[in-house]
């Protein structure tokens, strides 16, 4: 879902957080089990992103656009105002080693990298991840999620960039 607005973290299950001022934006990253959230604020507009497993509790109010994260898809946001705004969206199942050797990797992957992540076990005990994996430009932001899903063997993947305009 992305919004028009910022959003209070309240509303959301946060395990990990990072904010960064770059050039002439501001960034917040939150993980949260299976999803994240990302305010991107330059100029006193804001854009937000949320991908969550169940968002229905959130509100309506600034809401811009909803998106289901099943298969592939592209979203791209006309501008208003000073930032713009794309995503990818790509979903794959997994055979249960193909899952473990994805997971390991990304693990790897999060301790070298420093990327903001948050591990639990789901309902059946079996390991999940978040990561968010980011790079700052002067003029705009780029954010990659991964979200791992044991039970089922999903991998969810994002791929976001919010640009100043």
């Amino acid at each position: 879902m992305v919004y028009r607005r910022a959003l209070h973290p309240e509303l959301f299950d946060l395990q990990a957080r990072r904010t960064d001022r770059h050039g002439d934006y501001e960034i917040e990253a939150w993980a949260t089990p299976g999803g994240h959230v990302a305010r991107f604020q330059t100029g006193g507009q804001v854009l937000t992103e949320t991908v969550l497993d169940a968002g229905d509790h959130l509100p309506e109010t600034g809401l811009v656009h909803a998106l289901p994260c099943l298969g592939e898809k592209d979203y791209e946001l006309e501008p208003d105002g000073k930032i713009g705004y794309v995503t990818t969206i790509q979903t794959e199942s997994l055979t249960d080693n193909l899952y473990n050797a994805t997971l390991r990797e990304m693990e790897d992957f999060v301790r070298e990298t420093g990327s903001l992540s948050h591990s639990w076990n789901d309902h059946a005990g079996v390991p999940c991840l978040t990561a968010l994996d980011v790079q700052k430009y002067k003029r705009e932001f780029h954010i990659q999620s991964y979200h791992l899903f044991g039970s089922n063997g999903m991998v969810l993947r994002t791929q976001s960039i919010f640009e100043i305009i």
